[in-house]
């Protein structure tokens, strides 16, 4: 089949016309890919974005996590971030994140006022995040406290016993590897188990102490590991109001003068597929799409429900009782 002239100028006239809009699209996607990026940015290269207050949520079993760190130091430093809401759902989580979380929380209120508002629960580590703002309200019903540190093993050497199976150790030292599930916990190890464990209670009892104006004597006697429905920790000073996120904005405007018509601005912390597993990509991708109890079942698998912490914990957890 041949084609006259006519033809082949109406196809190249054709071509030109969809080079053209396939141009006009992909400059369209372009800005309005920058403009996404830009409004969803608080400060980017281009230029700072309009006034604001931050919120950070903290929602889940909190571990060390150096994007939320990042993320808490560039609300620190970001001009149009005019103050924190830290919103907090979580039962705590390891020892060693919750100092982290707390030590990056107070890098933030030396430069602007932070405002926690608990949710259902913010319990042991959750606690700790609470108390390195400024102010703390919580709902009336909601759970907060388990003030306190622990640290958990299993012995299971007697049903080694009775399946006969024995286990043998070669050690440096009587109390390497200890305490050790395959064996009996010697005393010197659990005695050096619980000095860890009150070391780190220790600490977190005097942060709660120099952060709620109390004696030490006073904080301890708090800190006996029981729960407070927000109700009885405001009794205790161990919130100051009772609300939710509106009562954190009316704190905000009357001892910061942040103006409640500046809007409310979720951070998220960085996140990408780049060396995570099958489960943590699963998790990723559910959570983008907007299945968070998708995404939370998929993160426990991965290892990062309260099941898979190692180490010192302060965390709440309910327990299961045999009826």
């Amino acid at each position: 089949m041949t084609m006259d002239a006519d033809q082949i100028v109406d196809r190249r006239r054709l071509r030109r016309k969809l080079s053209f809009w396939r141009v006009v699209a992909f400059l369209f996607a372009a800005v309005a890919i920058i403009g996404i990026i830009i409004a969803s940015t608080p400060d980017t290269l281009i230029g700072p974005s309009r006034n604001h207050v931050a919120r950070v949520t903290l929602d889940g079993v909190i571990v060390e996590d150096r994007r939320l760190e990042q993320m808490l130091a560039r609300i620190a430093k970001t001009n149009s971030a005019k103050a924190l809401i830290v919103s907090i759902n979580s039962p705590g989580g390891t020892t060693a994140g919750s100092e982290a979380v707390y030590e990056a929380i107070r890098k933030v209120a030396d430069k602007k006022p932070v405002v926690a508002q608990i949710g259902t629960v913010a319990a042991s580590g959750g606690y700790a995040a609470a108390i390195a703002a400024d102010h703390i309200v919580a709902r009336r019903t909601s759970i907060t406290g388990s003030i306190g540190v622990l640290f958990q093993w299993a012995d299971i050497h007697g049903l080694l016993t009775d399946i006969g199976v024995e286990y043998e150790t070669v050690k440096s030292g009587p109390l390497k590897a200890e305490p050790n599930p395959f064996q009996p916990t010697p005393e010197a190890a659990r005695d050096a188990v619980k000095a860890t464990v009150m070391d780190s209670y220790d600490w977190f009892v005097g942060l709660v102490a120099d952060r709620r104006d109390m004696k030490p004597g006073e904080a301890r006697k708090l800190a006996d590991g029981r729960i407070y429905s927000g109700g009885q920790a405001l009794d205790l000073k161990l919130v100051d109001a009772l609300g939710g996120e509106d009562t954190a904005r009316d704190w905000l405007a009357k001892e910061h003068g942040i103006r409640r018509s500046l809007s409310v601005r979720e951070w998220n912390p960085e996140r990408t597929l780049r060396n995570v597993g099958l489960s943590e990509t699963a998790a990723w991708l559910a959570r983008s799409a907007g299945f968070d109890v998708v995404a939370r079942i998929l993160e426990a698998g991965a290892g990062r429900g309260v099941g898979g912490l190692d180490g010192l914990v302060s965390v709440w957890q309910p327990q299961d009782v045999e009826k």
